[in-house]
């Protein structure tokens, strides 16, 4: 049973700073923040969840079977994370490329201590054994002075790309190859870039990453050695009572300090048939996906090829929405789905079968997605892209970038794709 508290508050980015630096003392932490994005269908501007009382840690192997069991178990909220390799639970794949981060492949832990942060007020919803500390956290957090001895990242992180432009655009044509005769149609292909022995400073890399980015699903997590920096502007999956929605980006544009010439990119983008033809392909995808637990008729493209701008991109979302019924499980609707169509391809299962004999890492979490489960079964989950990935056991750092090859894409502009989206992280990871 939890007991909850409300608290009138308004949220500022030092609060923030200072919340985090709070959190940072438990080994499990997920924050979730919406950086005020103005999506309707976000339901909290931000939520912060701390401190295991229960945990679920797996590999692919009936994971999506043990998650369905603690979630019902449970009956509460939990946080936590998919892999991208969960792919090998649902169909019969296999993960053999690197893996230089060695995070488990499906991570959830029920909260000792959820803040949840909406409309000028603060929910605490505390575990009975702990609702003796709301008074004394809260007094904590505001009053919260970070150590001045923190530790910095390794002054002159060498960032190594896994495989050089070469090879990057040899594999794209291979990926062409195969579209051309008609293996796929579109498929999601992504390159590492890593750093080895290195000395991060998480917290401090991500509040880096979130104000260069400032993104609607941003994420910092900490499970244990695991860390995940996330500057995600891409949602997976929502469940709010009946109604189930998805909305993926396809199709990117840099931003540009000339307004003039901003407005004009951001306009090419939204008639540039091939960046178009990218999202309609997986919004098909996604339709196909949800329609497996959909009520009949009830699949609905509700925006198609939207265009949202962000601080560093303009992208195309579409919404896709379908309504399921009461007794369907809602690990149901992600195993149906997962993993998401904007982060693999059509048709699926042999897009996924061909990046994987093309990509050189494992991607883990990177195209995975964090997300939660409430008491009454509704849940949020984001893509994991714009993101960094550490584990600080094996002084190992990450991060991914990828785009949408299709019949009419050039690999020189994908690989420029790739480095646009790229900046970001490289540029946080230089604090």
């Amino acid at each position: 049973m939890r007991t909850s508290k409300k608290i009138s508050f308004s949220i500022t980015e030092d609060f923030k700073s200072k919340l985090l630096s709070w959190a940072n003392q438990f080994e499990e932490v997920v924050w979730l923040d919406s950086n005020n994005y103005p999506f309707s269908t976000v339901d909290y501007e931000a939520i912060l969840a701390v401190d295991a009382f229960t945990a679920l840690k797996t590999d692919a192997h009936l994971a999506f079977d043990q998650l369905k069991e603690y979630q019902e178990t449970t009956n509460d909220w939990i946080f936590g994370y998919l892999t991208y390799d969960l792919k090998n639970d649902v169909e019969k794949l296999h993960s053999k490329n690197f893996d230089g981060l060695l995070f488990p492949e499906l991570y959830f832990f029920q909260p000792k201590k959820i803040l949840l942060f909406k409309n000028d007020e603060v929910e605490l919803h505390y575990l009975a054994m702990v609702d003796d500390e709301f008074e004394t956290d809260w007094e904590e957090i505001n009053n919260f002075q970070p150590s001045t001895n923190t530790e910095k990242n390794t002054s002159s992180l060498e960032i190594k790309a896994r495989v050089n432009e070469e090879e990057y655009l040899e594999k794209v044509t291979k990926m062409l190859t195969h579209i051309h005769r008609g293996d796929i149609y579109e498929a999601n292909f992504c390159q590492e870039f890593y750093v080895e022995n290195s000395v991060l400073n998480p917290l401090e890399t991500y509040l880096h990453l979130n104000e260069i980015s400032k993104a609607p699903f941003s994420v910092y997590l900490k499970l244990e050695e695991f860390y995940l920096l996330s500057a995600s502007p891409e949602r997976y999956l929502k469940k709010t009572g009946n109604k189930v929605i998805s909305q993926p980006i396809k199709g990117t544009a840099r931003r540009l300090e000339n307004k003039e010439e901003d407005e004009a990119l951001k306009n090419k983008l939204q008639n540039d048939p091939k960046e178009r033809s990218e999202n309609v392909m997986i919004v098909d995808l996604v339709r196909n996906d949800l329609s497996k637990t959909a009520e009949k008729g009830s699949v609905h493209v509700d925006e198609l090829c939207g265009l949202y701008t962000f601080q560093q991109v303009h992208q195309l979302i579409s919404t896709i929405s379908s309504e399921v019924s009461n007794d369907l499980s809602p690990v149901e609707i992600l195993r149906s789905t997962f993993p998401m169509g904007s982060m693999t391809g059509a048709p699926k299962i042999s897009a996924m079968k061909i990046i994987e004999n093309l990509e050189e890492t494992k991607r883990g979490l990177y195209s995975g997605s964090v997300g939660y489960f409430t008491p009454k079964g509704d849940f949020d989950f984001n893509v994991i892209i714009r993101s960094i990935l550490h584990n600080k056991n094996e002084k190992y750092t990450s991060f991914s970038v990828g785009s949408a090859i299709t019949a009419k894409s050039i690999p020189q502009k994908e690989y420029e794709e790739c480095s646009i989206k790229a900046a970001a992280m490289k540029k946080a990871l230089s604090l």
